[in-house]
């Protein structure tokens, strides 16, 4: 099956490019709002392990927590509005942590992440419904590598200039940054019509008010869908493994830059953090930008369940290596060189999960995986943070990597080595 080039989507869809265009904003701002965060706490709370932890946690588990209602709440209402709403309601969020000035106001800090994190459930989750219904079946390998590769981009980019702009011009900009970003993405997303968001066949089941399931049987609908479905279900248990290792990242990073490096090698600590994100973003993007090519030829030879495979467990090797570098740079190259492999991977692996799920319960799958994935995170994110008073960061780097890459293994015992497990959904109207 032939595949939209990235220049061909770009060029020819001009509602999947409003909704990139936000994207690209939004999460520049977000990035900025993390090292300007995390560095504040760092502050305000004197480099307390316990503290960064309990940032991390209040920055994923709130949205694991909701994914399942956000992703029935998608389905069931206009995804649109929904994105526009909440873009709008974390305008005002953003602004919160101006009133952090003392480890006595950290509760600001982690409420305000508490709430963004829960509105940001509903804005990916109607995004991530509403994307393969802009692009159109031939479009949607492009569309996602694009995406994921724009917010992996502005991870790269995001927080380096977060990192920078924290020392130079202090967390407040940082902060300002970020509501302002949330307001041009709510105008970007007006700019899509209602219509090209849901395929007809779902637009038809909406309107029909009286046929359709209260929100519990729905949201049950989605549960059961996800158990029963062998595919649904190896991504399911496959990015619950990989989160085990995968939490542990957020805090890896803070201690191996902001400690580690800043104390043996004299980095500013907000500057060092930042360019390991730089490193694992830039990894990212790039493994995404290759992807579309990667994809023909997985194709032609019927080597996806391979592939995905092995890229799994070779970027957990990799950056199980990382541990053992000297300075922040080798660090930061190992990092690069993993992620590269794992953005391809997600590129892939995320185009053929959307391929096998219909457009009137897609919302709610793909929000109970992302959000099973992120309570995996967001506790051993928490659990690694705690770590840090018994091991060293570098040692905790060697276990992320070992725990992340067992995804793999995890994912040839359910799917073997053939596509045979892999159905698609009937094809979405672009």
């Amino acid at each position: 099956m032939s595949s939209l080039t990235y220049g061909q989507l770009i060029r020819g869809n001009r509602n999947f490019r409003n909704l990139l265009y936000g994207q690209f904003i939004s999460e520049l701002g977000n990035w900025f709002n993390f090292i300007a965060g995390l560095g504040l706490v760092r502050l305000v709370s004197e480099a307390s392990p316990t503290a960064a932890g309990i940032f991390f946690l209040c920055r994923v588990l709130p949205f694991a927590v909701v994914s399942p209602i956000a992703g029935t709440f998608v389905d069931r209402f206009s995804r649109r509005q929904v994105m526009i709403w909440t873009d709008l309601a974390r305008v005002a969020i953003a602004l919160m942590f101006l009133l952090v000035t003392g480890g006595k106001d950290l509760w600001i800090a982690y409420i305000g992440t508490v709430l963004l994190s829960t509105f940001g459930a509903f804005f990916d989750g109607a995004k991530n419904a509403t994307t393969p219904n802009l692009t159109g079946r031939e479009g949607l390998l492009a569309g996602t590598a694009l995406m994921f590769s724009t917010r992996f981009l502005l991870m790269a980019i995001g927080s380096g200039l977060g990192g920078w702009a924290a020392y130079a011009f202090g967390y407040k900009v940082a902060f300002i940054v970020n509501a302002a970003s949330f307001l041009v993405s709510a105008f970007t997303v007006w700019l899509i019509p209602e219509e090209a968001t849901r395929d007809e066949q779902t637009a038809e089941r909406m309107s029909d008010k009286s046929k359709r399931p209260s929100f519990v049987q729905e949201l049950k609908e989605g549960l059961h869908y996800t158990i029963v479905n062998h595919f649904a279900l190896t991504i399911l248990l496959m990015n619950i493994i990989w989160a085990v290792g995968g939490g542990a990242i957020n805090v890896a990073f803070e201690r191996v830059g902001g400690v580690h490096f800043a104390g043996i090698e004299g980095w500013n600590p907000d500057m060092a953090v930042g360019i390991l994100w730089w490193a694992a973003g830039l990894g990212l993007t790039f493994g995404m930008l290759i992807a579309h090519r990667t994809s023909i030829y997985l194709e032609r030879g019927g080597r996806h369940t391979w592939f995905i495979g092995w890229a799994l467990i070779i970027h957990g090797v990799l950056f199980s290596v990382a541990g053992f570098m000297p300075t922040l740079l080798l660090f930061a190259f190992f990092t690069f060189i993993s992620r590269a492999i794992i953005g391809v991977e997600y590129a892939v692996q995320e185009t053929l999960f959307q391929r096998s799920l219909p457009d009137y319960i897609r919302g709610r799958i793909s929000t109970l995986d992302r959000g099973a994935e992120l309570t995996v995170f967001g506790v051993t994110s928490y659990m690694s943070a705690e770590l840090m008073y018994f091991i060293s960061p570098m040692k905790l780097t060697v276990i992320s990597g070992v725990l992340s890459g067992f995804a793999g293994v995890v994912w040839f015992l359910r799917q073997g080595t053939t596509n045979e497990k892999i159905s698609e959904a009937p094809p979405p109207t672009p």
